[in-house]
């Protein structure tokens, strides 16, 4: 049996391949949550192209801004639980270099007891695709125990209704 990011990233290979405009859109279509944020010089690297830690960064702030639409950062200020990423990974489809504009999407695709895993896709403004996708396991934690706790029913809750919020 696969460990869990495994399974994640052969499920993304399997599922999707260079996805074209109309599918970049049905990407974004998926996602409850899209930021947007231009590509900066400084991301990029002696090699030409956007460093691969900027994708990172991406999947981060569209994890935060997802956390924010929860108001998980609030609850996690009361309860004394919240999130910690346990895993990430990301799949690089297309180079990416300045200028350019990127939208992230996030959306959750599954919940367990204790925790859930978020996907993220990076579509390229200048390229009209997909640049990169990646996915992120997240646990929830409790800071006050330093033990990580099961998914709260509130928590649940709302992620299963801003998921219900984009069909």
């Amino acid at each position: 049996m696969l460990e869990p990011w495994a399974e994640i990233s052969e499920r993304l290979r399997r599922n999707s391949s260079n996805l074209k405009l109309t599918d970049m859109d049905n990407v974004l279509e998926r996602c409850p949550v899209v930021i947007e944020t231009p590509v900066a010089w400084g991301q990029m690297d002696a090699f030409r192209h956007l460093n691969n830690t900027a994708y990172f960064r991406f999947f981060e702030s569209v994890r935060i801004a997802y956390f924010e639409k929860l108001d998980l950062l609030e609850f996690m200020e009361v309860t004394g639980v919240g999130p910690i990423l346990a895993a990430t990974n990301c799949r690089f489809k297309i180079p990416l270099t300045y200028p350019d504009t990127v939208s992230i999407g996030a959306r959750v695709s599954e919940i367990e007891n204790d925790r859930f895993t978020m996907e993220y896709y990076v579509v390229s403004h200048k390229h009209q695709r997909v640049a990169a996708e990646g996915t992120g396991l997240i646990v929830c934690f409790n800071y006050e125990e330093k033990k990580k706790t099961p998914v709260p029913a509130e928590i649940k809750q709302r992620i299963e209704a801003l998921e219900a919020s984009i069909t």
